[in-house]
């Protein structure tokens, strides 16, 4: 039985029904209704959307979730690492519920929200560092990112940015301009934001410098942009701030070695740029930390949040250095950010996370990559397992010798889960991605782990 974990961090009654927590696939996927539903799609809603397959959403409850057509799945995506408690979180609904009574929207911008500043008061506490901070709401990551991007120009009055080669920071044009995890997403848009500048990230499978032993495999992209960026490129004088997901996401799942962040954080320091970590898709309690970053015990100046923040409702926010808040009323705002709605949901989300999910997510992430681990001798298209608490990824090679990514068989894979009953999705070039709710429990997990082996066992 799937458990809803209370706020003391222990089992509930279950979210569902017994023998619930196992995929029920009884049509053709999708079935007539959800075929009917994509076509009506197709003529009226943008094709640049990244639909892996016809899943046509129907209702959830905490890790399961059907179609309109009745099929039940087992939801490994979580709205892409959104959905923290849950699908429909009982405690989250009434939340909101209780709020949409009061009011929906007041522009936080322009007058003051009681809760809005519960939230912020919460997320200064929660972030990491021991220093004054302030908070700017978005409505998601890449407005996150990009709040961040013009806080750093504006505090420093310098023009350059610095990311990560493998990046994702969002699709606006700001954020874009940072990303590089695809070409894709930046083809036929340029030009792009000026003054960006891309640095090697120390992917340990994949490594940017040859010979380079992976525990200096971090110091060596440091030493990068100390010696060869800052000499050629550009002056550090001139470097508003550096920008790396603590995790990179759509780039892989990638988790740098434990040299990267305090080198880099030494390096920030010695130049006095502000170092920015964007959390969106690894933080609140993913990790099995509030934050990704917590791991290696550094303290960025700004954190970039979004996606699990809210269970589903949109909702951001940067929290930064009060000393960097130095912009004047109306340098920077929004009409929607820290929306009534979206703040009642956050403030439960934490209250959730804190109580008892973020040790759930050690729990039951340990007891994933145990498995996960098998497949490496297992399967012959294993190349590679790796990620913290419920954020782990297993990347799928042609060989592995050469470490060569093979995008269609994931792709396969991917596909034929969900023919099965399983939602999973890809990231980077040819890593599957594992994003539940943070709710998983063992059981659930090993239902979900049964459906990929055997698929996998048929390839």
């Amino acid at each position: 039985m799937v458990m809803q974990t209370d706020v003391a961090g222990k089992p509930t009654s279950g979210l569902l029904e017994q023998g619930e927590n196992t995929p029920d696939i009884h049509s053709a996927l999708p079935g007539p209704i959800g075929e009917q539903i994509i076509e009506r799609d197709e003529q009226v809603v943008s094709p640049s959307y990244t639909r892996s397959y016809p899943f046509v959403m129907d209702h959830g409850k905490g890790c399961m979730v059907w179609d309109v057509d009745g099929n039940r799945f087992i939801d490994f995506t979580a709205g892409v690492a959104v959905l923290s408690t849950g699908h429909c979180h009982p405690e989250v609904v009434k939340a909101v519920q209780q709020q949409a009574e009061k009011f929906i929207h007041m522009a936080g911008t322009d007058f003051y929200l009681p809760n809005a500043v519960e939230l912020a008061e919460t997320l200064c506490r929660v972030t990491p560092g021991d220093f004054d901070k302030q908070v700017f709401f978005t409505n998601s990551g890449t407005e996150a990112i990009e709040a961040a991007m013009k806080l750093c120009r504006h505090h420093t009055g310098r023009p350059v940015l610095i990311s990560f080669l493998g990046a994702f920071h969002g699709r606006t044009y700001g954020s874009m301009s940072l990303s590089s995890s695809k070409s894709l997403h930046r083809t036929r848009y340029q030009p792009l934001v000026g003054g960006i500048y891309h640095a090697p990230f120390p992917n340990p499978y994949h490594s940017p410098f040859a010979n380079v032993p992976t525990e200096q495999l971090g110091r060596a992209c440091v030493d990068y942009i100390e010696k060869t960026m800052f000499r050629h490129l550009v002056s550090p004088d001139e470097v508003a701030g550096i920008f790396v997901e603590a995790i990179q996401g759509e780039g892989g799942y990638v988790v740098p070695p434990d040299d990267f962040y305090p080198a880099l954080r030494e390096l920030c320091d010695r130049h006095d740029i502000p170092l920015v970590v964007d959390e969106v898709q690894s933080g609140i309690g993913r990790t099995g930390k509030m934050f990704a970053i917590e791991h290696w015990g550094v303290e960025p100046d700004v954190v970039c949040i979004a996606k699990g923040i809210a269970s589903g409702l949109p909702m951001g926010a940067i929290v930064a250095r009060k000393s960097m808040m130095t912009w004047p009323s109306g340098a920077h705002a929004n009409t929607y950010g820290g929306n009534a709605l979206a703040v009642a949901a956050a403030i439960t989300t934490l209250r959730l996370v804190e109580g008892g999910l973020m040790r759930n997510a050690v729990t039951v992430g340990e007891h994933m990559q145990k498995r996960l681990n098998t497949w490496i001798e297992r399967y012959s298209f294993v190349g590679d397992v790796r990620g913290m608490g419920l954020m782990l990824g297993v990347e799928i090679v042609s060989d592995k010798a050469t470490r060569a990514g093979d995008h269609d068989l994931r792709d396969r894979i991917v596909d034929e889960c969900f023919a099965k009953g399983l939602l999973l999705l890809g990231a980077g070039p040819a890593t599957i991605r594992f994003c539940p709710p943070l709710i998983l429990d063992e059981a659930t997990a090993d239902e979900g782990l049964a459906v990929m082996e055997g698929v996998m066992d048929s390839i």
